[in-house]
Order: structure tokens, then C-alpha cells, then sequence
């Protein structure tokens, strides 16, 4: 195998439980939460029934179960299921770097295997963190979007990863796995331009699936390529170009899973501090009194939602949460932004339409001579009396220099389950949470996990 593959396989094998941090494990236990309860909110959307749908017809020895409903399928299907469901209202964590994506998105594959395999809370925290780890190193070292691959190309390293330490591979084994993972899934970054279609929130869920079905195959004797990352046609060569992995989290070194971001709105990440200003300058200036606006923000903030004409006229959910005019407009208006910001007939009101035509946004080179250490926005209103409004933020509530508090977290996903679930059973899942590391059998966290279902 390549140093590359060999590396991480090392790492994956090596770690063990008693290298995580009393941080560590809180922050985990903090995004398992958040997780949870994105779950919860997506789970009767179209996407999330759809594939159901597919899991119902799936069977799998070991079975897993489907987040939400508890019905046994195979475990690539559980993954597939779970991803899809978390990743719905686009509320979930969010790690930025030199790339990005969503790092939770992998915990469909972690909870279906983990369950499946009968694993211990401890086990399913290593596994979670070990996929956080792997997905955070890639994405500080690799500016991914900026090749026009996506998002997957972590999930699905970090999902395989996790799902061959819960499988308890050997070293060659786990390095198959990986190798087979990233061989086999490189996604375009056409999923998250222009208008965004359902596939915006499964394509990662792909990825998770694809990566449990790596892992399985490396399980049964199936060997992967040799130099996956470094060889001829692979994925330094088509993909990122080279890269050095660096000594990765443990031994007093910080994990990835305590950097990622939480999301106070429910809306693309590079939108939430932006979000946070709106609400403030609505304090100082009605909705009705605004005669323009202008952003200025860092390139990848305005490349992702705010410099293609679908962001200007949104006509699917995917794409209104994607665009900053929408949010922004939505925001100022309505004085929040939840689920129900993202119903049809508010994205195509014809009012709000009217107003995001005087939204005006522009890349600030010096914010982007910032990014990503800092996330710089500022916004100026002008009124229509004639006052200009400004304000400028950099680190939004729940970066990691700003971050949500365990009782935050906890709050927000007593609201998604508020009309998912009694909240006695809500806040059995919380203490659950709090008690993973203890648990034997993880499912039985799982098995907690079940939505009403309609009539």
C-alpha cells in the first residue's frame, strides 16, 4: 500500500478509547445529539421516505435498524437511510477549512453499524471520532471544492474508516477498505450548483452507504488498489494533488470532532453570521423601510450562495437554503429562520422575490485574505430615509470560537422533537446521550429514537 493509505490504516487501528479526552467526549457526545435531532426533524420529508422506501426492501445479516422507524434492513441501507434523514434541514454540523462539508453526515454509517455489530457507546465514540479525524485532516489539507469534487470524498474516507474499526478489520484489511472507499466514490460538485435538487442532501448519504459497503468487501477478503492515493491515475493525480498528512488527533493533540461547528439556523453555514446581522440590523430598520442591502463577504461565502441567478429566484427547498438574498430577505421580514422558512409558497412570494432583487453581493478580498481562520461578512442597509445601517461579524454561535453550549444543544433538539415525540421520550434520548459512553449495546440508544408516525 502507499504511505498515504498505510498511514491512515496505522491510525485507525491504533487508536484506542482511552486517547479521547473528557472534551473530546463531550463534544462528541454533543454532535451525536445534534445529529439526533436533525433526524428527528427530517424524518418525514421526501427524501428521507424515499429512502425508506429502498431500506424496506433491503435485508441484511446482520440487520440494522432505520433511525426514526426501527425497521431492519442491511447496514449499507441504514446508512443510506440515516445520512439522508440527518442531512435534511441542512441543520447538522458543518466543519471549514481549506475544504468543507458536513462531518456528521457520516454518523448514518456510524449508528447503523454500530448497532448492527452490537457495539459498546465507547466503541461507537472511537469510531465517531476516528470519522471526524479522517474527514477534518482531509479537508484542512484539501481545497476540494476548488477542484469541483465534492463533499463525499471525505464522508466516504471517514465512513469506511468507522465502519472497518466497528468491523474490528486487521490493519490490511481497514487499508483495503480505505482504498477501495476512495477509488471507487469521487463525486462532481454539480450535487451543490445552481438549482439544487433532493439530491443536495443524499449525495453525502451515497457516500456514507458507499463507504460501510467498502468496508464490508474488505471484511470478506477483498482487496483494494495499492496506491490508491499516490499511484498512477489516483487520487493525488486526479483529484487533490499531493498532500502530507500531519500527526493526527490524540496524545494531548486536539480531534477534529471538537472543531466542527454547530449550526444555530437551520441553512447553509457560510449564511449563518450573516443571519445573526440581519436579525440585529431588523432591530433598527423594518422590513418594509429597506431600499437596498449589500454583503460583503470572502469568496467562498459568496461563490456558494450568493453569485448564481437561481440564488435570486429559488424554486426548490434545496436551493432556498442555499441562497443568501432568500435567507437574508427571510430573516428581516419574519425576524427567524426555521423548517417552515423553506415552505414553497414563502420562497415563491412574490413579495419577498421583489426585495431580494435589491440584495446586492460582493466578494471583500481582504475577507477572503481572511478566510478560513475567520469568517468575515459585513452587511450595509440603505433605507429608504436615507440612513445606511452597518454590521460585521466573523465567528457566528457555535464555531469553535463561539461555541454552543451543551444545555444549547440540548434545547435545540427538544425543539425538533417537539412535534416528533412526547417530550418525556426527547428527554430520555438526552440522558441517553449523556450516558453513551457507559451503554453496552449502543442500539439500545437507538431503539429510543422513534418518530410519530402520521395518523
Amino acid at each position: 500500500m502507499d504511505r498515504t493509505t498505510a498511514t491512515l490504516a496505522d491510525y485507525v487501528t491504533g487508536l484506542s478509547f482511552d486517547d479521547l479526552s473528557e472534551n473530546t467526549l463531550l463534544q462528541a457526545r454533543m454532535r451525536l445529539l445534534d445529529a439526533l435531532g436533525c433526524a428527528v426533524g427530517g424524518y418525514h420529508s421526501e427524501p428521507a421516505a424515499i429512502a425508506r422506501r429502498l431500506a424496506a426492501a433491503a435485508s441484511g445479516t446482520p440487520a440494522a435498524q432505520v433511525l426514526g422507524s426501527g425497521a431492519a434492513t442491511s447496514m449499507e441501507m441504514a446508512a443510506f437511510a440515516n445520512a439522508a434523514t440527518i442531512r435534511y434541514l441542512d441543520f447538522n454540523d458543518t466543519y471549514i477549512s481549506k475544504g468543507a462539508g458536513h462531518p456528521s453526515d457520516m454518523l448514518g454509517a456510524v449508528m447503523a453499524v454500530a448497532e448492527a455489530q452490537h457495539a459498546s457507546g465507547r466503541e461507537f465514540l472511537l469510531a465517531m471520532t476516528i470519522a471526524y479525524e479522517l474527514f477534518c485532516e482531509l479537508a484542512d489539507l484539501v481545497a476540494i471544492r476548488e477542484h469541483g469534487w465534492d463533499q463525499g470524498a471525505f464522508v466516504v474516507l471517514g465512513s469506511a474508516a468507522a465502519a472497518a474499526r466497528l468491523m474490528r478489520l486487521t490493519r490490511a484489511q481497514t487499508a483495503d477498505a480505505i482504498a477501495i472507499a476512495v477509488t471507487a466514490n469521487m463525486p462532481t460538485r454539480q450535487t451543490r450548483s445552481g438549482e439544487l435538487a433532493m439530491w443536495k442532501g443524499c449525495a453525502t448519504a451515497a457516500a456514507a452507504r458507499a463507504g460501510v459497503f467498502a468496508a464490508l468487501l474488505a471484511r470478506e477478503g477483498m482487496t483494494g488498489p495499492t496506491a490508491a492515493f499516490e499511484g498512477r491515475h489516483g487520487v493525488w493525480e486526479q483529484v487533490t494533488g499531493p498532500f502530507t498528512l500531519r500527526p493526527m488527533g490524540g496524545k494531548g493533540r486536539p480531534f477534529g470532532v471538537e472543531r466542527a461547528a454547530i449550526k444555530y439556523f437551520p441553512s447553509e453555514y457560510h449564511s449563518q453570521a450573516p443571519l445573526w446581522m440581519a436579525l440585529k440590523l431588523r432591530e433598527q430598520a423594518a422590513f418594509e423601510a429597506i431600499e437596498a442591502l449589500e454583503v460583503e463577504t470572502y469568496y467562498t461565502a459568496w461563490s456558494e450562495i450568493g453569485s448564481e441567478p437561481e440564488k435570486w429566484t429559488p424554486r426548490t427547498r434545496e436551493t432556498a437554503d442555499h441562497s443568501l438574498p432568500y435567507l437574508l430577505a427571510s430573516a428581516l421580514r419574519d425576524g427567524e429562520i426555521t423548517a417552515a422558512t423553506f415552505d414553497e409558497a414563502r420562497y415563491g412570494d412574490a413579495a419577498m422575490q421583489a426585495f431580494m432583487q435589491r440584495i446586492r453581493i460582493v466578494e471583500n478580498k481582504e475577507f477572503t485574505a481572511q478566510f478560513p481562520a475567520a469568517m468575515v461578512t459585513q452587511i450595509s442597509i440603505t433605507t429608504k430615509d436615507g440612513r445606511r445601517l452597518v454590521e460585521r461579524a466573523s465567528y457566528p454561535r457555535g464555531h469553535e470560537r463561539n461555541p454552543m453550549q451543551e444545555a444549547e444543544v440540548e434545547a435545540k433538539f427538544r425543539l425538533l422533537c417537539r412535534d416528533a415525540m412526547a417530550p418525556a421520550a426527547a428527554g430520555e434520548i438526552v440522558q441517553a446521550v449523556r450516558g453513551t459512553a457507559q451503554a453496552p449495546d449502543f442500539g439500545a440508544l437507538l431503539a429510543r429514537v422513534r418518530v410519530n408516525q402520521p395518523g
